[in-house]
């Protein structure tokens, strides 16, 4: 049963009497918890940070270069035990392209302590990437090579593609109504902390065994949604250069068969690559070759041709 608007505006009205009553009579605690609060929302907000990058394969449905970003998000909670699943976060596979190749990225998010036991040991580490892998096979619905190695950068892609593919991971709304629906008090709000993993929505996905009798102790909290395959245009990109052939800025040409309409394409440029969708038709992920002038881009639709011509200026 929902709680209705007047009630929940009741319980917030009492909810914001105890904090006052707290800084009355224990400014110090108040503080305390003032600043957890805003800690909390400092690290909910944080980007992930990127740790390692391995390169694989995927076999089926089609055979394709696949990167994994590994990164360490303090968002994700850490496990509870050793004993307990480890919590991840797996986003959107994405499909780049650079000249001709083409190849998919997908990034997976730990707590970062995670990552840190398995640094030191190589054993965990290689179970940890095994683990990962064969969450991604079972979320996504791939088969891998699980062969890989570690590539000598940390990051395919941008930090901005990274955390957009794993927005989906947010604390769910009816958790909150739930907490909201109980009598708050002076105490409980004292020994708010920010470490209960039970903030978080969480999905424990089946698991078979990766190798011999060690059972996968992984725990998704984020769900994917499923994806409507969408199709790499066509597309031409070219530096102008001046007299001199000082590179002056990018143009890229897109051809977009059976779209009429700018209002049909979703671009979204940042200093260092593009994304240009449309939906249930085109996606086309590029890293650019210079760092680009993101406020003076410019771009404009042909009709007759479905063609999109975008104008990144260099910085």
């Amino acid at each position: 049963m929902e709680i209705s608007s007047k009630g929940l505006l009741t319980q917030v009205t009492q909810f914001w009497n105890l904090l006052d009553d707290l800084a009355e009579s224990d400014p110090e605690g108040y503080e305390k918890f003032i600043q957890q609060q805003l800690k909390e929302g400092k690290q909910l907000c944080a980007a992930p940070e990127p740790h390692l990058c391995l390169q694989t394969k995927i076999l089926k449905p089609e055979e394709k270069i696949l990167f994994i970003n590994l990164c360490q998000w303090k968002r994700i909670p850490a496990p509870q035990s050793a004993t307990h699943p480890v919590p991840l976060s797996v986003g959107k596979p994405e499909d780049m392209a650079e000249t001709s190749d083409t190849y998919t990225v997908i990034s997976v998010a730990y707590n970062p302590d995670v990552l840190q036991v398995a640094e030191k040991d190589q054993m965990k580490k290689d179970q940890l990437i095994q683990m990962t892998m064969k969450c991604i096979e079972e979320q996504l619905q791939f088969t891998l090579s699980h062969s890989y190695h570690i590539t000598n950068f940390k990051i395919k892609g941008s930090i901005q593609r990274i955390k957009q593919s794993l927005v989906g991971i947010q604390a769910d709304s009816t958790d909150l109504r739930e907490k909201m629906k109980k009598e708050l008090t002076l105490e409980q709000i004292k020994s708010s902390t920010v470490n209960n993993p039970d903030h978080f929505p969480q999905l424990l996905l089946p698991k078979d065994q990766v190798s011999g009798k060690a059972k996968c102790l992984i725990e998704e909290i984020s769900s994917t949604e499923i994806q409507v395959e969408m199709k790499i245009p066509a597309y031409e990109l070219k530096i102008v250069q001046d007299q001199n052939e000082k590179p002056l800025k990018i143009e890229l040409k897109v051809e977009l068969p059976g779209i009429n309409s700018v209002s049909l394409c979703d671009l979204n440029v940042s200093e260092d690559d593009l994304l240009i969708e449309v939906p249930e038709k085109y996606r086309l992920h590029l890293n650019l070759p210079e760092p680009v002038d993101t406020e003076m881009t410019t771009a404009k639709f042909i009709k007759e041709k479905s063609t999109l011509i975008i104008t990144m200026p260099l910085v």
